[in-house]
């Protein structure tokens, strides 16, 4: 399965000159988060896939503005074509508003999906808008990573954790791709492609 991830910025090459053909391959478009309702809308329509996505921070106005066509798979383990991929966002709380979280709220919300991890036997992607603590987050806490995400790797061992958040033109240290045990960590800022059969998809991430 070749997964097409996008996060935080609307990529020109999509939007402003789009051509079906950029698509050819793809089975499915996850978003992490912090893009415009418009644009998923956009890409769900002239593509023949599914559209995911979680909430970013930003992403308040889509109670008003749904990207339609698109499914959200916040707190739930979404299973297509046999890849069970868990919902996450939103990023740590800075502020009052709406996508924020403390580290309590956001173990709360992991426990309350006690029962569909047994049923499920665990997930094979993590989707998240925020990156865990310490791996490729930011010392600042609007850009701080959370800790239950490391756990929940450590834990079920998914294949695959993708989010945006950091911006990767916010420096060097914040990198497209990581690793994290058995957990190939991407960073889905803007575009990137991720091929679920790749064994060594560091090679081909930039």
């Amino acid at each position: 399965m070749r997964i097409l991830a996008l996060a935080d910025v609307e990529s020109k090459y999509l939007w402003d000159f789009f051509e079906k053909s950029k698509l050819e391959g793809i089975d499915l478009i996850i978003s992490c988060g912090d893009l415009d309702p418009r644009y998923l809308s956009f890409l769900v329509t002239l593509s023949t896939v599914p559209v995911l996505y979680v909430h970013g921070n930003h992403d308040d106005k889509y109670g008003k503005i749904p990207p339609e066509g698109c499914t959200c798979i916040e707190d739930q383990i979404f299973v297509y074509e046999g890849v069970r991929i868990l919902g996450l966002g939103g990023s740590m709380r800075y502020k009052p508003g709406y996508n924020q979280y403390t580290e309590k709220q956001m173990r709360q919300r992991v426990k309350k999906l006690w029962f569909q991890l047994l049923r499920k036997g665990g997930f094979d992607i993590l989707v998240t808008h925020a990156p865990a603590y310490q791996l490729n987050d930011g010392r600042d806490l609007p850009h701080q990573g959370f800790q239950v995400f490391r756990e929940l790797m450590e834990k079920y061992k998914p294949k695959y954790f993708l989010h945006g958040h950091v911006h990767i033109n916010y420096g060097q240290r914040h990198k497209r791709y990581d690793k994290y045990q058995d957990t190939h960590v991407i960073n889905a800022y803007e575009r990137c492609i991720i091929d679920l059969e790749d064994e060594n998809p560091q090679e081909h991430i930039r």
